[in-house]
């Protein structure tokens, strides 16, 4: 157990980190009018991991909460650093991939209005389904990327990352301002709009686009 311990308690040690109402089109719907003047940044644990490099299924958790869908580019951290420049933001990427960042919005919601954090919402086991890595120099530009979330083959969401806010050189300097990031990190760049709940036999699919090339894909059946 000591060495466990010793293993465990170490600053070196991966995170996952997220980033909230980061596209203009997704605050509105969430009932806000326009993107927060700081990143709004919470954490995944990793056991909410749900790596999807073939077609997989996906079982709702059995509290019977509406589940919602968020699909969303992230990026992996390749070296340590702090108090990162942003002329300097593409140095500290690492790579590149899809995700769905899956929320339990009935506990959300719970949480907000009693003013408490919300993690056991967004950190549930298979929350985090996520493709393969994509090597940063298959991607010409992150901000000239599709993502689309189709189910049941309907698009319900759909935009270019040029929509996000706060762009990757913002959150890497931003975070490691209170942060030391280190390599490994994985951090999600937020949702566009779209988002709504999952049902049971629902097909999933979402993908990340660069022109008309597929660079990464997740599919999904819910259970």
């Amino acid at each position: 157990m000591e060495e466990l311990f010793k293993k465990i308690v170490n600053p070196n040690n991966p995170k996952i980190l997220a980033v909230g109402k980061n596209y203009v089109k997704h605050v509105q719907e969430m009932g806000g009018d326009e993107p927060p003047k700081e990143p709004v940044i919470f954490q995944k644990p990793f056991t909410s991991i749900f790596l999807v490099d073939k077609p997989q299924i996906l079982k709702l958790p059995e509290l019977g909460h509406e589940i919602h869908h968020e699909i969303e580019l992230g990026f992996m951290i390749s070296k340590q650093g702090k108090n990162i420049k942003k002329e300097e933001w593409y140095d500290y990427v690492g790579g590149y991939f899809l995700a769905l960042d899956l929320t339990d919005r009935e506990l959300q919601a719970h949480f907000k209005k009693q003013g408490f954090p919300w993690d056991l919402s967004k950190g549930q086991d298979l929350f985090f389904p996520i493709s393969n890595l994509i090597e940063k120099e298959k991607i010409e530009d992150p901000y000239n990327l599709t993502l689309e979330l189709r189910i049941n083959d309907k698009i319900v969401q759909h935009d270019k990352t040029s929509s996000m806010y706060y762009k990757i050189a913002d959150l890497i300097c931003y975070i490691s301002k209170f942060m030391t990031l280190n390599p490994g990190d994985l951090v999600l760049t937020g949702t566009p709009h779209g988002v709504g709940p999952l049902k049971q036999n629902d097909q999933l699919n979402g993908i990340l686009k660069q022109d008309d090339t597929i660079l990464a894909r997740i599919d999904l059946q819910i259970q």
